[in-house]
């Protein structure tokens, strides 16, 4: 089904606000998953006493190595890259939270050296020897920079305490380059499969959690089939929590992919909501089918799959980062980790 002249209006006039509008606030109430409710605690994150975000991507570097800003660009690059990020961490004084309200919390400082080729896997598993590490793989019209930003305000919002990192693949970070992010997305599955089997098979690692948002749960739910298909069992059980945030995926094609996974579907969390505007979006755009991150929960707990409905805690205008925005469904994501990480 081909969407209609309105539709397309409609969409056009969606798309524009979404370039400029914020997404949801942070909100009141508990997201219930099945499982427990509550707020994340306020201990210290890692990454608020060492500033350093473990990066892997499938961008093109800048020139320089050490790359200058804006670091990686929205171009393919030539397979795995890994560098280190410094990031800033925010202020926390009364006068830092409220110049965070203007101007941001969390940015990056600067990129060391990038690594490139076969030995970029490598060098990540060695980075985060011994420690757990928690990946996050951004979402559509997403840059460098935004992703990064990201990545550090989910790990220290959960207060992650392991090894943070971003795998960052080649958005083109503009409203209308959907296809283009979609096919970046999926061009970036070996890549990422490579560096999931490096870190799961290094001696002495922790457990790896994957927190995926939007588009980006396309791109790990694939890489997750290949990896259970090409690297075993030995490989998925380091796999801990797998948090798909919005999925914005095809319900068939989610539906698909999950029961590949067999027994490894019960590491998924998916966090949805019918709300979610973006979503709405995107399934017009796909031709009226609905994305897995806005099917109803009794479709996607029969997959085998853990959910936290968030559909009554969006207060904005798309509903599609609550997981960054809203501290009771980061409160969720907490818990996902802190199961995965006791192998329950």
């Amino acid at each position: 089904m081909q969407p209609s002249d309105a539709t397309r209006r409609s969409l056009l006039r969606l798309m524009g606000l979404a370039s400029v509008a914020g997404l949801s606030p942070a909100l009141s109430g508990c997201v219930m998953d099945g499982l427990a409710t509550g707020a994340v605690g306020e201990t210290q994150s890692a990454l608020d006493v060492s500033p350093v975000l473990l990066i892997a991507t499938t961008r093109r570097p800048a020139a320089g190595n050490p790359p200058k800003a804006p670091f990686f660009g929205s171009e393919r690059g030539r397979g795995l890259s890994f560098a280190e990020a410094r990031m800033t961490a925010p202020d926390r004084s009364l006068i830092g939270k409220v110049s965070a309200v203007v101007g941001g919390d969390w940015g990056v400082r600067s990129v060391g050296d990038v690594t490139t080729g076969s030995g970029a896997a490598a060098a990540f598993a060695q980075s985060a020897f011994g420690r757990d590490v928690l990946i996050y793989v951004h979402g559509y019209r997403e840059s460098f920079e935004s992703a990064a930003i990201s990545a550090a305000r989910l790990s220290d919002g959960i207060r992650f305490n392991g090894a943070s990192a971003l795998f960052t693949w080649p958005s083109a970070a503009a409203t209308f380059d959907y296809g283009y992010d979609r096919e970046s997305a999926l061009w970036s599955r070996d890549a990422f499969e490579d560096l999931l089997k490096t870190v799961a098979t290094t001696p002495s690692g922790g457990r790896i959690h994957i927190v995926a948002h939007s588009m980006g749960t396309l791109l790990t739910l694939e890489t997750l089939r290949m990896l259970r298909a090409e690297a075993g069992e030995a490989a998925v059980a380091r796999i801990g929590a797998v948090v798909l945030a919005a999925p914005d995926i095809d319900i068939d094609l989610f539906t698909n992919g999950v029961e590949r996974l067999g027994p490894d579907a019960k590491r998924i969390t998916v966090i949805s909501a019918t709300n979610d505007r973006a979503l709405e979006l995107s399934g017009a755009i796909a031709g009226g089918v609905v994305r897995a991150g806005a099917a109803d929960r009794e479709r996607l707990e029969a997959l085998g799959v853990r959910v936290a409905d968030a559909s009554d805690y969006g207060g904005g205008l798309f509903n599609h980062d609550l997981f960054l925005s809203n501290r009771e469904v980061q409160a969720v994501v907490k818990r996902a980790v802190s199961r995965g990480s006791s192998g329950t």
